[in-house]
């Protein structure tokens, strides 16, 4: 072993620890809850098509972007309660704040909502910093973050209104969504406090359901916590053939835009048929990780990344 991976192996080893205790305490929170762990394929056949997430391939299938189809089509057989901590695979994700290969977790719960998988998260986050001795509040670059519940909470209507000066639900438009959350509204989130942000444009709703009583948005919420983006919830669409209708139009524009040839996830939508109402979320463990470590970077809470590899 190289003197330079050695000492940066060595160097390691505290926040490494952190994240095993981490790791272990979110898996006794939701064991605590009734909740069954579940292991579901890391090599798969179909994966929801989203232009955004670039998967990676091995042979003819992929590698896993997200458990969340499985996981689905368990809620389907009757399972009501379940998470899954598991490494996903994003290509050319690859920053400061990530890794093509990263590890998630992932939470459902039959008859919830968004909003309660948000609750969830709250409370997931302030017993982990309990666990750790941290209290409710911590410090993360130089900002004393109150953990303290419930976060403040904000539409994505008003804070682009806000913040950005335009309304992404009356004219949407991904591009300069995307590009303004990242220079003009997430540097307004407060940086003394957790941020939820909810009811995305419903062109944004992924698979996500629309509001019943407003279809211009979709019951999406995402956490962001000292500028972190930590979690990503909905309340699942269960209609199968909307899905498929909003599948098919994702898979025209990746084609168009990226030359990417997808297809529908078949099984997966066939098992809708049986979805019961639902709300699932996605956390990025590494970032939590980060903020609880006080880390600049993924690299200071992951022992290899692809440039150690």
């Amino acid at each position: 072993m190289a003197i330079e991976e050695y000492g940066r192996l060595k160097s390691l080893k505290p926040n490494l620890k952190k994240r095993a205790r981490i790791i272990q305490h979110a898996r006794n929170f939701f064991s605590r809850q009734g909740f069954l762990e579940v292991d579901t394929p890391t090599r798969m056949p179909e994966i929801a098509p989203e232009l955004n997430i670039v998967p990676i391939t091995s042979g003819n299938w992929y590698l896993s972007t997200s458990p969340e189809l499985f996981m689905k089509r368990l809620l389907a057989a009757g399972y009501e309660e379940l998470f899954q901590i598991g490494h996903c695979f994003r290509q050319g994700e690859r920053g400061r704040w990530h890794n093509p290969e990263f590890t998630m977790i992932e939470w459902y719960r039959t008859g919830a909502d968004y909003l309660k998988l948000i609750e969830d998260t709250e409370h997931l986050v302030v017993s982990a910093a309990k666990a750790l001795k941290l209290g409710s509040k911590i410090s993360y670059q130089g900002q004393e973050i109150d953990l303290t519940t419930p976060w403040p909470r904000i539409t994505v209507r008003k804070a682009y209104l806000q913040y950005a000066g335009w309304d992404p639900v009356a004219d949407p438009n991904p591009l300069r969504f995307d590009t303004d959350m990242v220079e003009k509204v997430i540097p307004h989130f407060s940086k003394n406090r957790p941020t939820v942000i909810q009811d995305y444009p419903a062109p944004m709703a992924s698979l996500a359901r629309l509001k019943p009583r407003n279809r211009r948005v979709a019951e999406r919420a995402e956490v962001f916590i000292g500028g972190l983006e930590i979690a990503n919830a909905y309340s699942e669409l269960i209609n199968a053939e909307e899905q498929a209708k909003r599948f098919a139009e994702e898979i025209k524009q990746i084609y168009r835009e990226q030359h990417r040839a997808m297809k529908l996830p078949l099984k997966f939508l066939e098992s809708m048929k049986s979805l019961p109402e639902c709300g699932g979320i996605a956390l990025g463990m590494d970032r939590l990780v980060m903020l609880f470590c006080d880390a600049t970077s993924i690299d200071e809470v992951m022992p290899f990344t692809v440039d150690t590899e």
